[in-house]
Parts: C-alpha cells; structure tokens; sequence
C-alpha cells in the first residue's frame, strides 16, 4: 500500500508556468485570466496553452491577458485583443466563420460522403433480385427440370 502511494505521489500533475509574480490579487480577476489562458494556444509551443507553456511569449501573454482584465476589458475583448496581435492561430477553439467554416464543414461532409459511397458499394455487390417464379428457364431447361424433380 505504502509503495503504491508512494508511485502515486511520483507521477507527474498538472503543470502550470504561471508564475507567483503574475498572480492577480483579486480572486475573480485570476479565475478568469486563468479561464481564458486555458483557451490560448502558446504561438511557440503550438501544443500548449499560455497557462501550461513556459515559453517567454507565453509569459508575456499571460500579463497582458492580466493587464486588460485589471484595466476593466471583458473575457471576450481581451480573447479579440489577443486574437487581433497574433491571429486565430492562437485560439484552440477557431470561429466557425469565413475559411475556418470549410474545415469545420469538410469533416462532416466527407463522413458523409463515404457512408454514401460505401453504401451503394454494397448495394451493387447484391445479387440481383429473383422473380417469384425463379429464374426465367427455357422450354428445354424446364422441361429437364421437371424430370430431374419427379425424380
């Protein structure tokens, strides 16, 4: 028990680069910039969000997201601040608006699509539907046939 506590304790938790110099006083106030440093993407690490990235303009970011909300900037003004210096390249979570509503668009649209092809794929592969009567036989076919079956 003592060792699986002790693997537990080992195993790496969430890291957070925010450092204690950057920490707003109001509570309210750094819940947000943390809300809002959660949905920025790290323009260096691409993989992170600016709360989690220790890259220096992450650092930087992570102030100015601070500085907009002190001088009284809602969470949706200071995100368009942001997105406005660096581009939509910075937020996680694109607009589905302009060029970004065709990726948003294409991934529906090609599941679509190939549940289509792939159905009619199958429909073809069917074979063709028989008549009540059967096969259409010749005279000599049928004939031959109700010899084979009276046996």
């Amino acid at each position: 028990m003592k060792r699986l506590l002790l693997i537990l304790l080992l195993l790496p938790g969430p890291v957070f680069a925010v450092q204690p110099d950057e920490v707003l006083d109001d509570a309210q106030l750094e819940a947000r910039a943390r809300d809002i440093s959660q949905d920025l993407r790290c323009p260096v690490c691409q993989g992170e969000n600016i709360d989690e990235s220790n890259a220096a303009i992450s650092r930087d970011l992570r102030i100015y997201v601070r500085e907009r909300l002190v001088e009284g900037d809602s969470d949706a003004e200071v995100v368009e601040a942001v997105t406005d210096r660096f581009g939509e390249f910075v937020l996680f979570e694109p607009r589905a608006t302009g060029s970004n509503l065709i990726l948003y668009l294409a991934g529906p649209l090609m599941a679509l699509l190939a549940a289509l092809l792939g159905w009619r794929f199958v429909v073809s592969r069917r074979p063709p539907a028989q008549t009540e009567t059967g096969p259409s036989l010749s005279p000599e076919e049928r004939a031959r046939l109700d010899e084979i079956m009276k046996g």
